[in-house]
């Protein structure tokens, strides 16, 4: 869809105000003449008025709504812009007024006027690039900050030659001062490429990001990355970007799913989901493509058909979600059960607990508990309670057998096909083999920790919860488990603790804080001759 008039044009404004600023900036590094540096300073409020002016027209653009869905992530880019191009009017200044304090003129300062005009070419294809979602076009203007990092390099080894002659440091240091602006210059440039970069995906993406992307979905698919539809479907918390991708062709839905992050993390998941297709195959998508190149990795995966476990559970039908359970409960049993293993881990739930304990604190500074008294009674600070937790769950938490887990069981991990009646597992970096109490606990909180308020549908969320653990009951009791209480108390107390770090919601994070106090101290009190017996109060804690 066309850009409004009124932002085009005042884009082009701009655009050829900043052009015309750049060329005074190099008439007058080149002759120090103060009536072209003033015509630079006294700019500064026609570029400031072109900026609110497209940001205003940007606004009202984005209330319009039957205009806004189509421009939403340009007029965001263009608000973007226009701030970068009014800090490259900033810098200008900056340069003229770092160059009026000294009359020394380096011969470095042509090299300078070669910048300045490559500045100049650049901004002029901005326009262009985002009136055709010319991406190629962007790519050039970024690449303008590549450009100038490698030029920098050898002006500085050459001012720091001429540091040890004759010139005054001041002097100089001025010049680097007005070298520094230059390449803040050129990294605004980038940031401008990056924008149009990001409009004409629609999604946020920076310039290492979308050459990752582009090399795997060129190779997936056998076609220009311009010809993939790329929709951004979520941002995880560790700080990965997660997009649905299709060809052209498919009007329907994605044909594959693409992750973009750290590479750590993407090469976990990529072990783990290959470690599944060995264990149990069907149950992980199928890696179609991973690359890792310097600090960025990216991972292609099948797309799974069907909705998560999570939106089954808000928004499908009761049948929906009996027929979701029934297949989870199903699965996980033969999961278990083939992957069994004599061997108990140990799952250290208190050093987990403790290992995430500053994240919510500085969430939660009120979950900071000191020793204090009720009623003359002592109560023991949290700090206390988790070391005496942590000695306890040595001596008393041991499992006797592992099986093969999820790690990160989120209702937003399970996948119900409804068709195929089939689940799937996504998001898989932290499978290994440990004790299965490790994903039962994340999946009963991750039903608590939903913030709705509906009482109706409230209860719904509870109901499901509790039928989980009497399922998952069942299980421990088929296989001998005898500390499977203490082991589940120990767990939800990590879950309900850790995962108020997600949460804002005093009422409903403090909730959370109190069932993790009472579940350790439950168990602390208990009698060591009653631990045999031990029952966590689950209705009780899934009350609210």
């Amino acid at each position: 869809m066309k850009i409004p008039n009124n932002i085009s044009e005042n884009l082009r404004f701009l655009v050829s105000e900043l052009n015309l600023q750049l060329s005074h900036l190099q008439t007058y590094l080149e002759t120090a003449a103060l009536h072209v540096a003033k015509h630079i300073l006294d700019r500064s409020g026609y570029t400031y008025n072109l900026r609110i002016r497209i940001q205003n027209a940007c606004i009202e653009t984005l209330q319009n709504k039957k205009q806004a869905f189509f421009l939403t992530h340009k007029l965001k880019a263009l608000e973007t812009i226009a701030l970068d191009l009014e800090h490259l009017s900033e810098l200008c200044r900056y340069c003229v007024s770092d160059v009026q304090s000294t009359k020394y003129r380096p011969k470095q300062y042509k090299c300078y006027s070669k910048m300045l005009t490559l500045i100049i070419e650049n901004i002029s294809k901005i326009e262009i690039s985002i009136k055709e979602n010319n991406t190629s076009l962007a790519l050039e203007i970024g690449n303008t900050h590549k450009k100038f990092r490698k030029k920098n390099k050898k002006l500085q080894k050459t001012f720091i030659r001429t540091f040890q002659k004759k010139h005054s440091a001041k002097d100089l240091l001025l010049w680097i001062s007005v070298l520094n602006n230059l390449n803040a210059m050129g990294k605004t440039l980038k940031h401008i490429s990056e924008s149009v970069i990001s409009a004409n995906l629609g999604q946020n993406i920076n310039t290492e990001r979308y050459y990752t992307m582009k090399t795997s979905l060129e190779q997936w698919s056998g076609m220009s990355v311009d010809k993939i539809k790329v929709e951004q479907v979520a941002q995880t918390r560790s700080g990965s970007n997660i997009s649905g991708v299709s060809t052209l062709m498919n009007q329907s839905g994605y044909d594959a799913i693409f992750k973009e992050g750290k590479p750590k993390k993407l090469q976990e998941e990529k072990q783990s989901v290959e470690s599944w297709h060995q264990i149990y195959p069907g149950l992980a998508p199928k890696i179609i493509d991973y690359h890792h190149k310097g600090k960025s990795a990216s991972i292609l995966i099948e797309h799974l058909s069907g909705q998560t476990y999570e939106k089954i559970l808000l928004h499908g039908s009761d049948k929906h979600l009996n027929q979701t359970c029934n297949s989870l409960y199903k699965l996980l049993k033969k999961v278990w059960n083939t992957t069994y293993d004599k061997q108990g881990i140990f799952a250290a739930h208190i050093a987990q607990l403790e290992k995430r304990s500053q994240q919510v604190f500085s969430v939660h500074p009120e979950f900071i508990q000191q020793k204090s008294t009720i009623c003359n009674y002592p109560v023991a600070s949290f700090q206390t309670l988790l070391l005496q937790a942590k000695q306890f769950e040595e001596q008393y938490a041991q499992p006797s057998f592992s099986v093969y887990i999820h790690g990160d069981f989120n209702l937003d991990n399970i996948i119900y096909d409804p068709v195929q009646k089939k689940i799937n597992f996504i998001d898989l970096h932290r499978s290994q083999y440990m004790d299965y109490i490790q994903d039962v606990a994340v999946f009963m909180v991750s039903h608590y920790r939903l913030n709705i308020i509906d009482t109706k549908q409230r209860q719904r969320i509870i109901q499901r919860a509790l039928a989980f653990f009497y399922f998952v009951e069942q299980y421990s009791l088929s296989h001998k488990d005898d500390t499977f209480h203490i082991r589940l108390a120990l767990a939800l107390a990590r879950s309900f603790f850790t995962s108020t770090r997600f949460i804002l919601d005093k009422s409903l994070a403090k909730a959370m804080f109190i069932r993790c106090r009472y579940l350790l101290e439950s168990l602390l009190h208990t009698p060591v001759a009653q631990l045999a017996v031990y029952t966590v109060p689950i209705e009780h804690l899934f009350s609210d």
